[in-house]
């Protein structure tokens, strides 16, 4: 069984930076592909980003291409989103997920394991 637990989320001003976080437990994390979505108020959850064991990545919206930034440490096994430049519009509970693979994919059915959320607050 694998666990996810998100931490790092919070009220921040917009133009702030933020780290969210997700420590894996329970199952091998460097074998595969993890990834971070997002669901907004009102809204569907989207795909922000995903990266490979190796470090290889993709982003969702281009509205968050340039100032998020997904990371791994497979030693610790913690994924991270780095968000920089926030907006209002990023509000939002940020999940983290594992893939089924280790490729990358932007879909909601390639993921088989999700965490809680961690909440993400961004005031103008």
């Amino acid at each position: 069984q694998v666990q996810l637990v998100e931490s790092g989320g919070g009220l921040v001003q917009a133009g702030d930076s933020l780290r969210v976080s997700c420590a894996a437990s329970g199952d091998t994390f460097s074998s595969y592909a993890m990834g971070w979505f997002r669901q907004a108020p009102g809204k569907e959850r989207e795909f922000v980003a995903a990266i490979t064991w190796a470090g290889g990545s993709t982003y969702g919206p281009d509205s968050v291409k340039g100032r998020f930034t997904i990371s791994r440490d497979n030693a610790k096994n913690m994924l991270y989103l780095q968000m920089d430049s926030l907006k209002p519009e990023d509000t939002a509970v940020y999940y983290c997920a594992r893939s089924r693979w280790e490729f990358l994919s932007a879909t909601e059915e390639s993921y088989d394991y999700w965490g809680q959320g961690t909440q993400v607050t961004v005031s103008s």
